[in-house]
């Protein structure tokens, strides 16, 4: 359980945070940068929630949740000796990258193939999905970045792949499912 009384501790003053294992870090660390990046990614849904309802609601609350649990995972390092702990930290499953997918095909079953790039636009929450899109693909990169350097649960690099995978097709579903899509022109305006 989360018990957060008081807000401030002062900790972080001189420039380091704290990992989930304790350690101490530099606030522009690839780790935190990762972590920081997945925590603006669910920022950024929880604006497209604003304007989504239903099951597309009910979806982006999962995502939600989903990225806490890729920032808990992101914010505690060391795997292996983690497995072995008498309560092992949170990691990312592959069955939330399942899910991702089925949700994607589902979707996509009702859209018309793309016979042109979509740009972002067309309802608010297509908007909103495509900026949740582009956060999670920086957050996808500063993760592989990460994974380059330190050890990274593989789950939480797939997620992120599917996740902006899926913010494209919601956003797609969102616009009419597809018929309000804003296609690119190529050179329109030459």
């Amino acid at each position: 359980m989360v018990v957060l009384n008081k807000i401030y501790t002062r900790g972080g003053d001189k420039g380091e945070t704290a990992l989930g294992d304790g350690s101490r870090v530099a606030k522009h660390s690839a780790r935190v940068n990762a972590y920081g990046t997945v925590d603006e990614t669910n920022a950024t849904v929880g604006l497209a929630r604003l304007h989504a309802k239903g099951s597309m609601d009910t979806q982006l609350a999962a995502i939600q949740n989903d990225l806490f649990d890729l920032g808990a995972d992101l914010c505690r390092p060391g795997r292996d000796k983690d497995e072995q702990a008498e309560y092992p930290p949170l990691r990312l499953a592959d069955s939330q990258v399942d899910r991702l997918e089925a949700e994607i095909d589902a979707m996509n079953d009702v859209l018309e193939p793309l016979r042109s790039f979509v740009l972002p636009g067309g309802s608010a929450l297509a908007a909103h999905l495509h900026l949740c899109r582009t956060v999670s693909r920086r957050a996808e990169r500063l993760t592989v970045e990460l994974s380059g350097v330190e050890d990274v649960n593989p789950a939480a690099v797939k997620y992120l792949n599917r996740l902006s995978d899926w913010f494209f097709v919601a956003s797609r579903v969102a616009n009419n499912d597809g018929k309000d899509d804003v296609l690119w022109v190529p050179g329109a305006n030459r």
